[in-house]
Formats: C-alpha cells, structure tokens, sequence
C-alpha cells in the first residue's frame, strides 16, 4: 500500500438538540404546568489510535467527517438523545494540527488512544427548567448550541525502532528486505524508495523489533531539496539510527564527503537528531572484496577521517553477509534500553514521582 503521511481532513461536531416549549394535557388536570424536556448534546469527534493502520491513504478518499445531532427534548419532560460520538481511525504515531490557527492539538502513540478534536455543542434546556413560583406557565425554551468546526491536518510518523538513513543506493533497501518480510523496491539509480517503508524482523520467540527504510537524504534536504525533509521527521521516532554507507559510490563521489553530507542535514534539521545513538554501517562488502586490495586499510582509513566513535558493522545486504549478527546485536541492544526505562519507571513508582494516569514522571 502507497505510504502516506500526511492528509487535511474536516471535522463537525454534532449540534445540540433544542428544547421544547409543551404542558401537560390530561382530562382531569387542567393546569398542568409546563413538561417541555430538553434537548440532547451533540456527538464528540474522536480520533483514535489503531494498530492495524500505517497510512493516512484513506483520508485522500474521504474528507468530512460529522458526528451526530443531539435530537430536541420531548414532551412529559423527556431528554432527546444525545448524538453518537464520532470516532475516526488513525494509525498510531498520527499528530493532529489546527489547519487554520496551526495549533497543536496532540499526538496518538498507544493502541485505543483517543484525542477529542471537535466538541459537541451543549443541548438547549426546555420550559419545564424556566418554572418558578412567579411564571408558572414559561414560554420560552433555549436552542441547542452549533457543534465546533475544524479542519484538520493530520501528519504520521513513522514508529520504528531502527531506522536506516544514507544517500541513496546506499543499500537501505537491500538491507530492510535482507533482514524482514519487508519488499521494497531496489534498483541502481538514486530515488528508488520514495516512501518510508517498515520491515518486522523476527529472530525468536517473543523477540522482533521495526526498522523503517528512510527515502535517501540528499544535501540541502533541511531546506526541502529531494525527499529528506519530508521524511526525517520519521527518524525522531526512532530509537536507533543506523548510517549505512557505500565506500564505492556509483557516482565516483568520495565517500567521506557522502558521509558528512548526512551529518549535516541532521543537524540542520533538529539537533536532538545528531544526539541519538547511532552505528556505522560498512555496506556492499562482497563488492569490496572484488575490487579493493585491503578492505580492512580502506576501512579503517575511512573510519579515521570522519573521527567515527561509535560501533561499526561491516555487512553485505545483499548477500547477507553479516546481516544475522547485526539483527542480534540490535535486538540486544533494543532490550538493554528497555529494560533501564522498565527500571527507571520502577524506581519512579517507588519514590513516588510517577504519574500512572498520564505515564509521566513528575519533576
């Protein structure tokens, strides 16, 4: 399915229900008084978070959404019904913006989450509530109130553990269909993935994490050149960056300057970004081994001049080479992390500082 991220949609709430104007009327009460009932409230709209979805595509299709009237109270002072809430789903990691005022209204993360982004109008009150002992046969009853209006623009994204970035043909592509069920596809000329793609990969029992393939970064894509900036806002989600690179570019480029092209538009684009752990990825081996003497010297050379700190894992996505040991050492390290915010939630429960109704920790 055509990945999507980011859709404009209008949202009404429903209207309240009017109240009525009525008295009683049996055969041995001439004076009844007043029984006019009020009206119901109008329906909520709902955005909830769904598991199952992973595209906004189906907001290209369909744009208005209303939820339900209130109906008009009754006589014998009965309520109306309050109109049903409008509940709208979207795929998890969806934020939700005022398009008008540009307003950030929240942002769903957890499955079943819901957000309110258009609330019912209140329902009118009936003659039966204007009563009193100086007007006791009111006339007046009051309308329902409209519900709100508001156009949307929903933006996803992408919820991954991993995710890969590079220039393109770097081999991310390759590496996402070597490693998970994932079939996005791979050809030798720049551009090839032009929307974010998401692989499970699966080593045992219980134990899988998702690596989103990133469309290829390119220079300039902080200012809005190419893909880039339209999808690195996915790598803030992830929890693992991994900076896949080609020693032997296509274009005869140099390979240091492809690297720090990549570190720049980070850094550009959000500094949070340079500060998330990151590995280096040597890919392409099996092509090394055919047309470079000393793979290990050119490696290390390599390494030596962007001053690299971090871990580095030389693969062949292609082949497979190397692609095991590099799922399981993600995974290891996926499971250390969560087991020190599993320990750090603990410890906030034990001292007290722990919110479990907003999961935050109270500072």
């Amino acid at each position: 399915m055509k990945f999507v991220d980011e859709a404009f949609i209008k949202v009404v709430s429903g209207k309240g229900g009017n109240g009525i104007v009525s008295f009683r009327r049996e055969k041995y009460i001439p004076f009844g008084g007043p029984d006019g009932g009020d009206g119901g409230d109008g329906g909520h709209v709902y955005l909830q978070a769904d598991n199952n979805l992973n595209t906004l595509v189906d907001f290209r299709h369909s744009r208005m959404y209303r939820a339900e009237n209130g109906a008009p109270g009754q006589s014998k002072e009965k309520t109306g019904r309050k109109g049903a809430h409008l509940y709208i789903p979207v795929p998890l990691g969806t934020q939700v913006y005022d398009q008008d005022s540009g307003e950030f209204l929240g942002e769903l993360i957890q499955p079943q989450e819901t957000l309110l982004v258009a609330k019912g109008g209140f329902h009118g009150l009936g003659n039966t509530r204007f009563k009193s002992s100086i007007n006791r046969a009111p006339r007046q009853a009051t309308p329902g109130t409209d519900g709100e209006t508001r156009n949307l623009r929903l933006e996803l994204k992408v919820l991954a553990d991993v995710g890969l970035l590079g220039l393109p043909n770097a081999g991310k592509s390759t590496l996402i269909r070597a490693i998970s069920a994932a079939k996005p596809k791979v050809a030798d000329y720049p551009f090839t993935t032009l929307h974010p793609n998401l692989g499970i990969v699966s080593l045992d029992h219980h134990k899988s994490f998702v690596v989103a393939d990133i469309p290829g970064i390119i220079a300039g894509a902080a200012e809005g050149a190419g893909l880039g900036l339209q999808f690195l806002r996915h790598l803030s989600r992830t929890g693992l960056l991994l900076h896949l690179v080609d020693l032997l570019p296509f274009d005869q480029s140099s390979a240091e300057e492809n690297f720090f092209i990549i570190e720049k538009e980070l850094q550009k684009y959000d500094d949070e970004l340079i500060q998330k752990q990151r590995w280096l990825i040597i890919n392409k081996l099996d092509l090394y081994q055919r047309q470079i003497q000393d793979i290990d010297a050119r490696v290390a050379e390599f390494i030596a001049h962007i001053n690299w700190q971090g871990p580095v894992y030389q693969i062949s996505a292609l082949k497979k080479q190397g692609t095991m040991a590099l799922s399981r050492a993600i995974m290891d390290y996926l499971e250390i992390q969560q087991n020190k915010e599993n320990q750090s939630t603990e410890e906030a429960v034990n001292t007290g500082v722990y919110d479990p109704v907003s999961g935050a920790i109270k500072t």
